[in-house]
């Protein structure tokens, strides 16, 4: 019972630290006068990723390398097969072609390097590292991207990391105000602290918890990562894309979860590797992997056909997440 109750305190200290995060974070940004598409490339994309990121540092630093690099895996697994599916049966999803041609390109190049680094070596440092610089160039190419294209076409036809910033403010309006807020910005910055404060915390709750539960259960802490702690940590993803689902903003729930996914590989991964190097649990790297790159050709392939995806291929992907769990679950 504590340690479902641990558990319960993680997810819920994650789920308002980051709600308290990113809504200072971007206080903070438009009172200094920074545009929407710099916080959507920077501040909401990095503040969005950071349970996961928490998460996956503290584990490894933990020595439960399962669940650092099962949270990063199965939260792109279930962004695609569960986040992706729910917002298609809600609303079928229209997708901008520049999203389509770069950032899933990039999501899945992203994911197929990462299956094939952690196939042939531990990922180290300069793993790590490579990873980070790799990150800053897309964020940096996209936002030239983004510079160039004419103000409209923001609207219409933009990329998955400016689409996080758009997914954000659809989910709460008051993430991304048309003018500066009352609030000083001391008061923002300390919402932001403490939001960082309450992740950070949460954290180390939801860690604690998941080893305990996996070791009192006897099943391993990579299917508990895979699982129960992936999609914990991907809650403000599936927030932000049913709520573009209701709304049918079905290219703002896509540009959502392609952001994401990319972030969780480069970013999270990259830091973890960076802070706390080690390998690849050699579960994740046989099947989990192998998944992972399978589901993202498959989300790609279903949005190529007629930029959309429909109520019936979201059913595919829900009906597949299933199929995932019953294979992984003990």
């Amino acid at each position: 019972m504590v340690t479902v109750l641990t558990l319960l305190a993680g997810f819920a200290l994650l789920i308002a630290g980051g709600e308290f995060l990113v809504r200072g974070s971007v206080q903070v940004a438009t009172r200094l006068g920074v545009s929407p598409l710099v916080i959507g490339l920077t501040l909401v994309g990095f503040g969005t990723s950071t349970p996961e990121l928490v998460i996956s540092v503290q584990a490894a630093l933990s020595d439960a390398p399962g669940i650092a690099y099962g949270n990063i895996v199965g939260s792109n697994i279930a962004n695609i097969l569960l986040i992706a599916g729910v917002a298609a049966l809600i609303s079928p999803m229209a997708i901008a072609s520049t999203a389509l041609r770069r950032d899933g390109a990039v999501m899945v190049a992203v994911a197929a390097l990462f299956a094939m680094l952690s196939l042939a070596m531990p990922l180290g440092r300069l793993v790590g590292a490579a990873f980070l610089a790799m990150l800053m160039a897309y964020v940096y190419l996209a936002f030239r991207q983004e510079r160039r294209a004419p103000a409209a076409d923001h609207t219409a036809d933009h990329g998955a990391v400016y689409d996080k910033s758009l997914a954000l403010q659809e989910a709460d309006p008051a993430l991304a105000p048309p003018h500066p807020p009352a609030r000083s910005l001391g008061w923002s910055a300390a919402i932001a602290l403490g939001g960082l404060v309450l992740v950070v915390l949460g954290g180390r709750l939801l860690v604690s918890g998941a080893v305990t539960l996996a070791r009192d259960f006897g099943i391993s802490e990579t299917v508990i990562g895979l699982t129960i702690v992936a999609v914990g940590t991907s809650m403000p993803e599936f927030v932000t894309s049913v709520v573009a689902g209701l709304r049918r903003q079905g290219d703002v729930a896509f540009g959502n979860i392609v952001g994401s996914n990319i972030y969780n590989i480069l970013g999270i991964g990259g830091a973890t590797a960076l802070i706390a190097p080690g390998a690849v649990p050699v579960e994740i790297v046989r099947f989990d992997n192998l998944v992972m790159i399978g589901v993202s050709l498959a989300l790609v392939a279903f949005a190529w056909t007629g930029l959309r995806i429909s109520r019936r291929e979201g059913a595919a992907l829900l009906a597949g997440y299933g199929i995932y769990l019953f294979v992984l679950w003990p």
